[in-house]
């Protein structure tokens, strides 16, 4: 696998490879069982939930193609703008609100990088704290539901996603409130100037005409969390919602718009669904050999306490993903780990909860972390003008990564009243 990876091949094949190569070694080389590859593939595409991937992925590029995202922009810079670092500030903020929506990070880099980054060069700050700020808090769509990081993870681990979904929604927000606070220091000590404060008319009409894009949080989470639908039920609400605001509250998309916007989807739902496939074919090779095991024998982890444990589950995925596709690390590390989180106790959600801002970390940080070409691509700038201002922004989310294993219930708090009071009650 690691050869075909430096020899510049996509990343299904050396998942594929290494299966095909797995079961031709503990089948002794009885091309007959070549079989068990295919129906393990087709069987990692079968979940039901995975439909909410390619539907919340084209309900983000339906938003991001129309007003959605700007309206969301414009309804944040109209309340902290004034403040000192404000312009930042409403980029997080921005970037928080479009996960709520779209749940990729790669859409949000696209989407709230494009219009915000010329306004903040023009405000002052410098293009590397601007790459750096808008690649970052992309990484807070990852967490705040709808995340398509925890479908995966929740298809995988068979964990709950409801519950995956909820239990993001504090580290989401305790890292918008920490990226604020760094915007706002960042912006006193190279005295950047302020904007002018809007007047309550602009605040109310900024609020009116985001009354519709605010719709798909409350149509998504209270949805699910209300007992309406099911998080894929909730996908395919949205992007039937995304279709009407831009078709026709908006009236920024015509049919043949939403046509190409669908074959694009399509093709970004191909590429993941072989990975997804492979994937489950890989873990599969990897499950029957017994391959976890003794590599968790091996480091010593099944006799470690359950702090150590989540720091060393929280290393592997900060590395994995720094050279790998955030997907395909979490359908190759989760089933290594998987026998230890259950035979420790450790709560699935809890655990899905870190390694997704892990995920997420990884994703944003050098030397191949995805979304760093992302903004190669979209903003045409160098790769080392992009990563330059990055550390800071990976410090504070370690941070919080390590205070999620020392401190759970910023994660587990809001399951816990959303889903076991109720559970308790009933």
């Amino acid at each position: 696998m690691i050869v075909f990876l430096l020899l510049g091949f996509p990343m299904k094949i050396p998942l594929i490879a290494g299966a095909t190569l797995g079961i031709f070694i503990l089948y002794d080389g009885q091309m007959d069982n070549m079989q068990f590859i295919i129906q393990q593939m087709m069987g990692g595409i079968r979940p039901p939930a995975l439909i909410a991937v390619p539907m919340f992925i084209l309900s983000a590029d339906i938003m991001t193609r129309g007003k959605s995202a700007e309206k969301l922009i414009d309804l944040i810079m109209a309340f902290v703008r004034h403040i000192k670092g404000g312009l930042a500030i409403s980029t997080a903020g921005a970037c928080t609100m479009f996960g709520a929506v779209s749940g990729s990070t790669q859409a949000t880099v696209v989407a709230i990088g494009s219009p915000l980054r010329p306004r903040l060069q023009k405000g002052g700050y410098k293009d590397s704290f601007i790459l750096a700020l808008i690649i970052n808090s992309s990484d807070i769509a990852f967490l705040i539901p709808p995340s398509i990081g925890m479908i995966i993870y929740g298809i995988v681990a068979k964990t709950s996603i409801p519950e995956l979904f909820i239990a993001g929604i504090g580290p989401g927000l305790l890292i918008l409130f920490l990226f604020s606070l760094y915007s706002y220091a960042y912006a006193h000590f190279n005295n950047i100037p302020t904007e002018p404060k809007a007047s309550w008319k602009e605040r109310t009409s900024a609020v009116y005409n985001a009354l519709w894009p605010l719709g798909f949080p409350f149509i998504i989470i209270g949805g699910i969390f209300g007992g309406i639908f099911s998080p894929t039920e909730a996908a395919a609400v949205s992007v039937a919602y995304a279709v009407f605001l831009e078709g026709v509250v908006f009236k920024t998309m015509k049919l043949h718009d939403f046509y190409e916007t669908a074959k694009s989807t399509g093709l970004v739902t191909a590429v993941v669904f072989i990975l997804v496939g492979a994937g489950a074919a890989f873990a599969w090779v990897l499950s029957y050999a017994q391959i976890p095991q003794q590599i968790l024998n091996a480091i010593g982890l099944i006799h470690m306490n359950e702090y150590e444990i989540l720091l060393v589950i929280s290393l592997a995925f900060f590395i994995g993903c720094m050279f790998v596709d955030p997907i395909v690390v979490i359908l190759v590390l989760v089933p290594i780990f998987a026998p230890v989180v259950t035979s420790v106790g450790l709560d699935p959600v809890l655990v899905g909860t870190i390694i997704t801002l892990q995920v997420a970390i990884g994703s944003a940080t050098p030397p191949f972390g995805c979304d760093i070409f992302t903004a190669i691509a979209v903003f045409r700038r160098p790769y080392m003008e992009v990563i330059k201002g990055t550390p800071p922004f990976i410090f504070i989310l370690l941070s919080v990564a390590i205070a999620l294993i020392f401190f759970p219930d910023i994660a587990l708090f809001l399951r816990d009243v959303a889903f076991r009071d109720s559970l308790f009650g009933s």
